[in-house]
């Protein structure tokens, strides 16, 4: 029996926020001001540590969508492999190592922050806000893998054929002219699947 029996089908994002609605508009709209305001992260940035949080907690939904929305912003598919196997000795850039490290400690042990995490961070060159924003991410996809994993949605985007994974990238909105923003593109979620309130 699947976990919410009065959803048909195979569980999907798209069936448990139309069932239970009453939530999704603020949850939505505050994906798009982290991950789409503005900050010291890029948008790219921003969503890398989103798939990578939602890989460490082996949240296939929420890795294999985040992975798709990275690449829509410049990130390399190749790189996630390595990256889930071992931060240290990824190709990921030296300067994001820290920070990723930092939100994969609160991700797996978060009793066990130390005050010398975000000194790496610091160290590397990133500020406060770069920081706050690195452990919102973290906060938001923890929350999100739990909802997914809770409501039993076990489907891989990446594995979706390339039609999809197009329309994907495409709901995304890929690159701006500003790295560092993008258009919001969770709130138009909204309208695809049927359940923005007027």
């Amino acid at each position: 029996m699947p976990v919410f029996p009065s959803i048909e089908g195979e569980p999907a994002l798209d069936k448990v926020f139309k069932r239970f609605p009453h939530t999704v508009m603020p949850l939505l709209e505050y994906h798009d001001r982290l991950l789409r305001d503005r900050s010291p992260l890029t948008v790219a940035e921003r969503e890398l540590i989103a798939a990578y949080v939602s890989g460490i907690n082996a949240c296939t939904y929420c890795h294999g969508a985040h992975v798709v929305a990275a690449r829509a912003f410049g990130i390399d598919a190749d790189v996630f492999e390595g990256l889930m196997a071992d931060l240290e000795s990824s190709a990921i850039d030296e300067k994001l190592k820290p920070l990723l490290a930092y939100v994969g400690k609160l991700t797996r042990t978060p009793a066990m922050m130390a005050q010398a995490d975000a000194d790496r961070v610091y160290a590397a060159g990133w500020d406060e806000k770069a920081l706050f924003d690195a452990v919102s991410v973290c906060a938001l996809f923890n929350f999100m893998n739990r909802i997914v994993e809770g409501s039993g949605i076990k489907s891989n985007p990446l594995e979706a054929d390339q039609a999809e994974i197009d329309a994907r990238l495409a709901r995304m909105g890929g690159t701006t002219d500003d790295p560092h923003e993008g258009e919001p593109s969770y709130t138009r979620l909204a309208d695809l699947w049927g359940i923005r309130k007027g």
